[in-house]
């Protein structure tokens, strides 16, 4: 059979521990493919959960427990993985809250979609059949709902729908090309970390829905405003769509400053300026965005398909060329020439950005 390893992390959990390893080992009964152990990590919890878990591993043998410092919860899931691969011959990890708000119940239906094929399956609040506490106050709520949109929007990956959600199995593979890459994260934003790193690994994420419950004994762990920074800085640092917008400032900066020379200094033709100006702004876009929004896809260093790609660069760039040289054209023909720079912000932000995104990404920086 194959091993699934349950890893929970702990820290002041001695009212809930004992009844959640009861539940999850109840579940080994649904299953024929999969031996279940639980991985308990305590972060040297001063109210003996430690202790509790000790005592149950005399009649449980496929309970173990990881004592650890208390470092945060990204770093007791990486030693949680570490232990489970090298000790426990595991073929997936869980991540589990132990507080109970997690159903033990949905472990089956976890395992299931990795037999069909998944790399990693996470347990959605926000998909239809999923679901958060009604009686959540307002604030919660939107905490809950914004945050995961904003990371949704941020990473431009609108088909995972729960970045946040701590209910997750993982395939071995994932976990082991991954863990190395999470040390610099130690609180909740290590779960936007994980999962977008696993999806630049090509891992099939699938979703299935799951109703939350908040905790009914003790306390949650959780730092809102620490979470929300962190989460921030990292959708700000690591996504790639954020860092085409910086680009594409960048750009726009360059191109209006030409354009602002050459039109109001030089007093050379609408069209013509505006050629030189946007040609000037895609070259550098194309270099900022291959070594720096697109760098986890960069192309090969290869002078023939740097040549290639540049070419069908331009190719799709005339588009937009054309769009801005002829939009800014007729708009200074209909409404007057010192308009100039009003028609140029229009025409970007609603025709030229959204086409250029569109096409660079499907034909210049593709998915390999």
């Amino acid at each position: 059979m194959k091993t699934a390893v349950i890893i929970l992390p702990t820290y002041n959990e001695s009212k809930n521990i004992e009844t959640l390893i009861e539940q999850i080992f109840l579940q080994q009964k649904k299953l024929k493919l999969w031996s279940l152990s639980v991985l308990v990590v305590d972060s040297s919890s001063p109210d003996g959960t430690a202790q509790i878990v000790k005592k149950i591993k005399n009649s449980q043998p496929k309970l173990h427990l990881l004592e650890t410092k208390k470092e945060g919860l990204g770093k007791a899931y990486i030693q949680g993985f570490t232990h489970s691969l090298s000790h426990l011959s595991a073929e997936v990890v869980f991540e589990m809250d132990a507080d109970l708000s997690h159903d033990p119940d949905k472990i089956p239906e976890f395992l299931g979609e990795i037999d069909k094929g998944a790399d990693f399956v996470i347990g959605a609040r926000y998909i239809p059949g999923g679901s958060i506490p009604k009686d959540w106050a307002f604030h919660r709520k939107l905490f809950s709902v914004f945050g995961n949109l904003i990371v949704r929007v941020g990473m431009m990956k609108l088909s995972v729908t729960d970045w946040t959600s701590g209910f997750r199995a993982i395939k071995k593979w994932v976990v082991s090309e991954i863990t190395p890459e999470l040390h610099n994260y130690s609180g909740y934003v290590f779960q936007v970390a994980l999962l977008d790193k696993a999806l630049k690994k090509k891992a099939k994420i699938v979703e299935i829905p799951i109703h939350f419950s908040d905790r009914k004994y003790g306390v949650s762990k959780i730092n809102s405003v620490q979470y929300i920074v962190q989460t921030l800085i990292y959708v700000f640092t690591k996504s790639s769509f954020i860092r085409y917008v910086i680009v594409g400032l960048v750009g726009a900066v360059l191109d209006f400053g030409i354009s602002y020379v050459l039109i109001e200094k030089v007093n050379l033709y609408l069209w013509l300026a505006t050629l030189i100006s946007a040609e000037t702004a895609i070259i550098s876009n194309f270099l900022f965005n291959n070594f720096w929004s697109f760098s986890h896809k960069k192309l090969e260093t290869k002078f023939s398909l740097y040549v290639s790609k540049f070419a069908k660069f331009n190719i799709i760039s005339v588009g937009s060329l054309a769009i801005q040289a002829g939009g800014i054209e007729f708009f200074g023909y209909l409404f007057g020439r010192k308009y100039w720079y009003f028609y140029k912000i229009f025409i970007l932000a609603f025709i030229v950005i959204p086409y250029s995104y569109i096409l660079y990404n499907k034909i210049i920086w593709k998915e390999k």
